[in-house]
């Protein structure tokens, strides 16, 4: 970022597009309307590129996607009408620590006067930002020509600090005011308690070197704060082995000689829980304690035997250290050269590629798609997996290299992969994406596929048709209609939008030909509708439902 940049001259608006790019921000996500029209006009003369979607949660789902693998993201909405209507993917992205900035226009100053009733208007002017304060780490409505430059400033540098969204709000007939005040940006500094940190990592380098079975459980922060290679760096320089959280999948390269899986209590692999479990010490690094992370609150973890280590806190043992970053934390403990003893990894830990073997004519299943979509992963890959079984089959893929894993794993909101995709594939057009999604999450906001024919995208869409909701038929034994939804010719759908290739498979065969097919087309995009039985499930599955199911 530029620091020293004079803001002379310069309106509120172009101001805020100047420090969105200072940022790193090439693109937004949005759906124009009146009240936030006269920026969208500003923003379309500027290097910024709009990308416009079908839908405003679409576009919030596509700027959390973006952030994730962009460092951050953007949505651009009007009104409440839509800002109202990002609520639910602005709250995934709080939940799951992504930092996206919600840019919204409001009724002007002047057509304030006397309380009228302005179109899109709920209760009070101030309804809809009072509702964001709930979502965001920052927000400000920029109605004061004094002290909008700063305001702009301070939250921005709170969305890429924290690594969640914040909200600025431009009153339309405030995009066009220049300040007449004077406004240099300076750079804010983030530096940790020095002492705080010395204290904290000398303690936690005498644990580790104490220690017998230590452990690494890596979280999705690392993601988030660009810290993969200091794990990899802290891991081989300890020889600590490390697992993973669903949430932080792919942080480390999964056929990484110290990786032994994924950690997810009695949800996860019985081999890698009780190797995690019987270690004496536990390095939990970027790591949030949710029920899903932790198998629906099986975990056994004692505090006692823990390094907690986050951008929120930092607790060694019973000890708790305030001032230290993670990045810090991590560098400094580095710095430190622990050498535990040498932990063997029984060889039953090394997460194996299952072999694709000859293809049949049989049905297809979960467990035979997965080593089929395993033979195509590399560095360049991004899977995108939806809620339920799209995500506990994927957690099954071996990712390799930089690729990367995307999902909602912790929010759980279904719908997430179809914009996430666009918010991926517009961050990284030349990456391979793969998007696993079951039908009834399609149906919700499938149609962002538009955007992707338009734009001329090439990702691979696996659309798994159980035809309904098949988690909850397994978390809710019982034929209950509620779980059917409506069949959709879902390999149509190309020819409906206007671009792009459909596929419909029902067996290994097909399956396994109509991939690679989609694999070697980058033309646009391709859709797999993959037919299965309602009583297919993964394993992963089979094991969350047998512990979430006592609870519904």
């Amino acid at each position: 970022m530029n620091s020293d940049r004079s803001a002379a001259g310069l309106s509120i608006g172009e101001y805020l597009i100047r420090r969105l790019q200072d940022y790193g921000l090439q693109d937004i996500f949005g759906i124009p309307g009146d009240y936030i029209l006269s920026f969208y006009s500003m923003l379309e003369k500027s290097p910024i590129n709009m990308v416009g979607c079908t839908r405003e949660d679409n576009a919030g789902f596509a700027a959390d996607a973006y952030a994730r693998v962009h460092g951050m993201g953007a949505v651009c909405v009007t009104y409440c009408v839509g800002g109202l209507s990002i609520c639910n993917s602005i709250a995934g992205a709080y939940a799951e620590k992504s930092p996206v900035v919600v840019l919204t226009g409001s009724p002007g100053l002047r057509e304030r006067i006397n309380n009228p009733l302005l179109h899109h208007m709920v209760r009070e002017y101030s309804t809809q930002k009072d509702v964001f304060e709930k979502l965001c780490v920052a927000g400000a409505e920029l109605a004061d020509p004094v002290t909008a430059f700063r305001e702009i400033d301070r939250v921005l540098d709170a969305a890429a600090r924290f690594k969640r969204p914040v909200y600025l709000e431009l009153p339309r007939d405030m995009v066009n005011v220049v300040p007449h005040i004077s406004h240099t940006f300076q750079e804010p500094t983030t530096t940790s308690d020095p002492q705080a940190l010395v204290e904290a990592a000398a303690e936690a380098a005498r644990l580790i070197a104490s220690a017998e079975r230590p452990m690494i459980i890596a979280g999705v922060e690392l993601h988030r704060f660009e810290l993969q290679d200091e794990l990899v760096q802290l891991a081989e320089a300890t020889g600590i082995p490390v697992a993973a959280t669903i949430l932080g999948k792919s942080v480390i390269r999964e056929t990484h000689p110290l990786y032994v899986g994924l950690y997810e209590g009695a949800m996860g692999r019985e081999e890698v829980t009780e190797f995690v479990e019987e270690s004496d010490l536990i390095l939990l690094l970027g790591t949030f304690m949710t029920d899903i992370n932790l198998g629906i609150f099986t975990a056994n973890l004692d505090p006692a035997k823990c390094i907690y280590a986050t951008s929120e806190q930092l607790r060694v043992r019973h000890h708790h250290y305030h001032g230290v970053t993670l990045p810090d934390f991590m560098q400094a403990l580095a710095a430190q050269k622990p050498h535990p003893p040498k932990r063997m990894i029984p060889p039953n830990l090394a997460m194996k590629q299952a072999p694709v073997g000859e293809t049949t004519d049989e049905p297809l299943t979960i467990r035979r798609m997965t080593p089929m979509i395993n033979e195509l992963l590399d560095d360049d890959v991004i899977v995108i997996a939806d809620i339920g079984d799209s995500l506990f089959s994927a957690t099954e893929l071996v990712t390799r290299g930089q690729s990367e894993f995307i999902s909602p794993a912790y929010y759980t909101s279904m719908g997430f992969a179809v914009p996430a995709t666009l918010g991926v594939q517009t961050a990284k057009p030349k990456a391979r994406v793969i998007s696993i999604i079951g039908d009834g999450a399609f149906q919700m906001t499938g149609m962002e596929l538009s955007t992707i024919v338009r734009h001329g995208y090439d990702p691979v869409i696996i659309i798994l048709d159980n035809h309904g909701y098949g988690t909850e038929r397994w978390l809710h034994a019982g034929k209950w209609e509620y779980n059917e939804i409506h069949p959709w010719k879902y390999s149509k759908l190309p020819d409906i939008l206007g671009g792009g290739v459909g596929y419909e498979v029902k067996t290994e065969k097909e399956f396994y030909n109509a991939l690679q097919a989609a694999w070697n087309d980058r033309d646009g995009m391709s859709i797999i509708h993959v037919h299965l039985s309602d009583q297919d499930a993964s394993e992963t599955l089979n094991r969350l439902a047998s512990r979430m199911g006592r609870n519904i």
